[in-house]
């Protein structure tokens, strides 16, 4: 038995640990990724994900929001974990392994980002015209597309991009930025109402010279649902 003050080393090195955060929106009809360019070594000057080390008393939730405000000043954002990348040689200062997360932001809440931290500078870049990106970010922003897109599928996810109040022709526009493919008004309509998610406001919106619109809400905006 090991005395109560005795002590011990362990035989295996310890890696290090981060956290790396997607954060999707929908700008000028373009799903966007919001990046920090980076001050300091390793690829000073580059752009990459918000994120940092986590400290070894803080888990990892906090830790990625944490991060997230230190370096691009939003907080307030329901954090999704997503993957563990970790392969042996993803940072070239240290055996890395990297918990990451994305989160969505609606079209009437885009933060205005500013930069702190270690980054030089933050923005919103279009998903389809990203620039390169530090150590394996492209791969991790890439598996959290291919996560959003599946999840269309078989969940509520696209009703995070949305204002607290929308038609049904503005949310059908989300997912078709999100599939690149053009959608069946009827059918998508028929659909959205036949799940019993949104609910109508009482109210019309009027876009242009088009006959006014019934406005709706999401009925549960705090979660979202799976629908298969």
């Amino acid at each position: 038995m090991r005395a109560p003050n005795e002590t011990f080393s362990y035989p295996y090195p310890h890696p290090a640990v981060t956290t790396d955060v997607v954060v999707f929106t929908i700008r000028d009809g373009r799903l966007s990724i919001l990046l920090v360019e980076r001050a300091n070594p390793p690829f000073a000057g580059n752009w990459a994900l918000p994120g940092g080390f986590l400290d070894i008393g803080e888990d990892l939730d906090a830790c990625a929001a944490r991060e997230l405000e230190e370096e691009t000043g939003i907080s307030g954002l329901y954090l999704e974990q997503l993957y563990t990348f970790g392969a042996t040689h993803r940072d070239p200062r240290e055996r890395v392994i990297s918990v990451t997360y994305y989160a969505l932001v609606p079209l009437d809440a885009l933060a205005t980002p500013r930069a702190a931290s270690d980054a030089a500078a933050v923005g919103w870049h279009a998903f389809d015209a990203l620039p390169p990106l530090a150590f394996d970010h492209a791969e991790i922003v890439q598996m959290a597309h291919r996560r959003l897109v599946a999840k269309l599928d078989y969940s509520t996810i696209a009703f995070g991009f949305m204002p607290k109040t929308f038609t049904l022709s503005e949310l059908q526009g989300v997912y078709e930025i999100l599939l690149h493919q053009a959608l069946d008004k009827r059918n998508f309509r028929k659909r959205m109402l036949s799940l019993d998610l949104v609910e109508e406001t009482g109210k019309l919106r009027r876009n242009g010279k088009h006959r006014p619109a019934r406005e709706y809400r999401v009925k549960h905006p705090e979660r979202v649902e799976i629908i298969k």
